[in-house]
Formats: structure tokens, C-alpha cells, sequence
């Protein structure tokens, strides 16, 4: 189980990481999204004790990454967005060294580097030499390393990039795999990767947790607007019109040719009261609605919408901040004025004292 309280990094005056806190389960496959420059990297770096947090703490199977950091790194296999590999070495030699680094007993590690290198699939390029390899193989000897001590916690920054839709199924199915005996933080771009295997989700942006919650709960309660898939015969163009003219509907895209006078649309909404007003606009033009589905909300329109909302509760917060040091700036200089407002009389006094 890992724990994270509070954690926050500062480079310099500016905050990469804010107060975070989440814990990751056993056996839990935990997806950490976010935009680029949200902060993942820089807390799986913290959570791997690469770096130190400016505060917060990191708790990883009982051990404090800053207290503990021996103990603790001992129950993480950590695979870095780019992979630590030694590009002059062969990939046997290079995971026998990951494995002495990690402490593997030298009775063991002759299996256990075989093992990863099954899992991984990379036996056939055993004997080459990394410089030489895709970045698809390159990243796959990362995830090698990552397994080597068959640790109890993996954290996988991107670990599909560079991989082809084969391997990437493969991968796909090594960390449901892993799940068995593994917890797993998992951070990527592609959405449907962490839909497919993840059981929960952190969403970061600009250094601050957004939401945490299984992906069906996300969906649900998602404020994102309502996509309806209508079937229609009729000309497409006056469809188009009647609907973008309803009053709540957000868009008409995607018109798609079915067959002679039949078409398909994707008509956003943005409540289900409009669903009504649409199809009764419709029928008054005699357009026949001929199917009528409402498309599940991906867990792409959760993240899109959750970004945009947090962004503008940023602006808006920004702002009060603009207008509390506004006047906390007026009462400030409200003070010098009438100090110095006090200094004539103050130095009147002490002359007349002095005279006295």
C-alpha cells in the first residue's frame, strides 16, 4: 500500500505539486492523468524517491521514502517516462546488472532475469545491443528493469510509448497480469489504456488532485455535455438547420451518409430537457426520426471537462488573490500616509520638549 499526504514540490517560487494526497490499494491499478505539465512526472519521481518533496510525506509498504529511503525503494519497481537503459550494453548483461543494482541474489538472478525477459517478450534480442534497438524494444527492457526484484509496488510513467498496437496489447495484458500480485500506478495519454485496465483514477492539473474515483462513478457524475446519436430520413441539410436552431442544442456534427435520403448525426446537447424540444422541432419539419441513442460519456470527456473546470475555478480564485493584495496594497499605503501624516507633530513635540 502506498500513502501519499499532503505532498508538495517548489521549484524555486513556483509550485509543481500542491498539497496532493491519495493512497493506492493492493492489488489496485491506480491510472494518474493529467496535461502536460500537471505535475505527474514530478510526483512519481517524489513517490520513487528520485527526488525530495519540498513537503508531504510518502509511505510505501509502512516505509517513509525520506526516512526509510533503502527500505522503502526496495518495494518499488519504477519505470521512468524515459527508460534508464544503458545503450552500450546488451540486454541480458544490462538486466543482470538492474538486478545486482536491486539486490537479486546471484543464485537468482539468472532466473529472474529470464523470467522478465519472457514476460516482456524481449528473449529474442537478449544478446544485442540496446543502441541498436526500436524504442518499442528499448521501452519494453525498461519495464525488464522496473520487474527485475519482483517488487510489490510498479510505477509506469508512459510505458506504452513507442510500442505497436501488437505490443501494446501485449502490455495491456502483462499489467492486468501483474495485478495479481502487484499494486500498479499507472500514467499515460492514452485514455482508453487506462479505461481498459485501471481501477481507479487521479486527475491532476497545474499541480492539484481534481478528482479521485473509479471511471464509471466519473462518468456519471460528469458535467460534460450529452451526445445524441440520431438516425434520420430527410435532407441533411435542413436537418442540420432545425436542430442547431433548438434552443440547448450545442452542436451538430459528424453527419454521416447511410443510404438515399438517410442520415446519421451526433447532436450535442446540454441537458436531456432539450431531448424533447429537438425531436418535436424535427417532427414539424416532417423529418422522420428513425433511431435515437444516447452515446455513453467516455472517459475523454470526463478529463476535457474536468481540465476546463479547473482552469476556470483557477482564473476565478487568481482574481480574489489580484483583489485581496489590491487592498491589501491600499490599506499599506492608507498606513504610510497617515505615519506620515504623524511625523511633523511627533518632531513639533520633541522640539518643544527640548526647549522646555
Amino acid at each position: 500500500m502506498v500513502e501519499i499526504k499532503n505532498l508538495t514540490k517548489y521549484y524555486g517560487h513556483k509550485a509543481a505539486v500542491k498539497n496532493i494526497s491519495f493512497t493506492i490499494e493492493d492489488n489496485e491499478i491506480l491510472g494518474f492523468l493529467g496535461p502536460n505539465g500537471a505535475g505527474k512526472s514530478t510526483t512519481l519521481n517524489i513517490i520513487s524517491g528520485v527526488i525530495p518533496s519540498t513537503s508531504g510525506t510518502v509511505v510505501i509498504n509502512g516505509f517513509d521514502i525520506a526516512q526509510d529511503p533503502i527500505k522503502a525503494k526496495r518495494c518499488i519497481g519504477f519505470l521512468p517516462e524515459i527508460p534508464p537503459v544503458y545503450p552500450d550494453m546488451k540486454v541480458k548483461e544490462y538486466l543482470n546488472f538492474a538486478a545486482g543494482l536491486k539486490g537479486v541474489p546471484s543464485v537468482k538472478r539468472k532466473v529472474q532475469v529470464q523470467r522478465a525477459m519472457e514476460r516482456l517478450r524481449i528473449t529474442d534480442v537478449s544478446n544485442r545491443l540496446i543502441r541498436n534497438l526500436s524504442k518499442g524494444y528499448r521501452q519494453r527492457v525498461g519495464f525488464a528493469q522496473a520487474l527485475i526484484n519482483d517488487p510489490p509496488i510498479l510505477i509506469l510513467d508512459e510505458p506504452t510509448v513507442g510500442l505497436d498496437p501488437t505490443q501494446l496489447i501485449e502490455v495491456r495484458n502483462l499489467i492486468l497480469d501483474l495485478k495479481r500480485d502487484h499494486s500498479i500506478i499507472l500514467s499515460s495519454h492514452i485514455l482508453s489504456e487506462i479505461s481498459a485496465v485501471c481501477d481507479r483514477v487521479v486527475v491532476i492539473n497545474k499541480g492539484e488532485v481534481q478528482a479521485i474515483d473509479t471511471i464509471n462513478n466519473l462518468e456519471e457524475s460528469s458535467q460534460a455535455n450529452i451526445v445524441l446519436k440520431l438516425k434520420i430520413q430527410g435532407n441533411s441539410r435542413d436537418v442540420t438547420k432545425t436542430a442547431s436552431q433548438v434552443e440547448g442544442v450545442i452542436r451538430v456534427s459528424n453527419v454521416t451518409f447511410i443510404k438515399t435520403g438517410i442520415y446519421t448525426y451526433n447532436v450535442e446537447i446540454a441537458s436531456k430537457d432539450v431531448r424533447n424540444s429537438l425531436l418535436s422541432a424535427l417532427l414539424m419539419k416532417k423529418l422522420e426520426v428513425l433511431e435515437i441513442t444516447e452515446e455513453k460519456k467516455s472517459l475523454e470527456q470526463v478529463f476535457v471537462n474536468l481540465i476546463n473546470n479547473s482552469g476556470n475555478k483557477k482564473s476565478s480564485l487568481e482574481k480574489l488573490l489580484e483583489e485581496m493584495n489590491s487592498e491589501d496594497s491600499t490599506e499599506n499605503n492608507s498606513e504610510k500616509n497617515t505615519n506620515s501624516d504623524s511625523k511633523p507633530d511627533d518632531k513639533n513635540k520633541a522640539d518643544k520638549e527640548e526647549e522646555q
